[in-house]
């Protein structure tokens, strides 16, 4: 991958120096715009390799405290880049390691100073999801129809937070209780998912007083702050919050005796190629059988 266009490295025509790292620029002479550099960068994660909006706001944070250290990145060094994850006392490693990773490999074609770089392994925990006793109890606490609906949107299809709060109306098929979300980033993919009875039918009270375009949020605001469940969580005492759902929903649809690779593509986690290949065994009427076929329920 070539160097991104306007940013030529200021020591391109400078002799490389032999340093304990291998070969790396000698220092440079012309001062780099810090700020011109992100805002390209930016753009290259927006563009060139369609990040979601939460991945972009993470990497740009990392990297913008990398270059408040090293104020050019063409002739950072792994040292450098040592120092700045040792700033960070182990709070964030890994996703500093991996945005450090796309801006020196891909971005300024350097993977020489990223290449030693591991991101740390994490221990497995295991996952404890709550009670359906409980998820009726926060439901019934739950103060709106809307609330209501996004509950039940969460705990019965598998879909991300975002997916779920950005839907259009366009994006639903009630009478087949099927969702078809258009949101896709190259990390973030989707399938079709389907709801359940219960939330089909708080879902079509809901539509009956909805007029724009989107069924929750008033448009598309990648930064609305939407703590979706926060209130009734002070409430009732029981976290809930919409990946807490999405992981019931998994948990859920297993012990209901639902293969792992049908769970994973109610979730949205089924690579596209995958589909391609296999599409009868992906096809909606095949996953809406096996959906009705658990049998999901929420509330009784």
């Amino acid at each position: 991958m070539e160097p991104r266009a306007g940013f030529e490295p200021a020591t391109s025509a400078l002799p490389s120096v032999r340093t304990s790292s291998g070969f790396l620029p000698s220092p440079a002479t012309e001062t780099i715009n810090v700020d011109e550099v992100l805002r390209e960068y930016k753009k290259f994660l927006e563009i060139d390799l369609h990040r979601s909006f939460r991945t972009i706001q993470k990497h740009m944070r990392y990297i913008g405290r990398f270059l408040k250290q090293v104020k050019n990145p063409y002739v950072a060094t792994s040292s450098d880049v040592r120092s700045f994850l040792q700033s960070l006392e182990g709070n964030g490693v890994d996703g500093a390691i991996k945005a450090l990773r796309v801006f020196f490999r891909d971005f300024l074609n350097r993977e020489d100073v990223i290449r030693t770089f591991k991101v740390p392994q994490s221990n497995i925990k295991p996952k404890t999801v709550p009670a359906k006793e409980e998820l009726q109890k926060f439901f019934r606490a739950l103060p709106s129809l809307k609330q209501k609906v996004l509950f039940l949107l969460y705990a019965t299809t598998g879909l991300r937070r975002d997916e779920v709060y950005f839907l259009r109306k366009e994006n639903v098929d009630l009478e087949k209780r099927m969702i078809i979300p258009d949101r896709q980033t190259a990390t973030k993919r989707t399938w079709v998912t389907f709801f359940n009875e219960e939330a089909k039918q708080f879902l079509a009270e809901y539509l009956k007083n909805v007029k724009g375009e989107y069924l929750f949020a008033s448009k598309y605001n990648p930064n609305a702050n939407h703590k979706i469940f926060h209130r009734t969580v002070r409430k009732t005492g029981i976290r809930i919050t919409p990946q807490i759902l999405r992981e019931w929903f998994a948990n859920e649809m297993a012990r209901l005796g639902v293969p792992d690779r049908y769970v994973d593509a109610f979730c949205g986690r089924v690579p596209r190629s995958v589909l391609a290949r296999h599409y009868t065994d992906f096809s909606p009427e095949r996953l809406k059988e096996i959906y009705d076929k658990a049998n999901l329920k929420v509330l009784e």
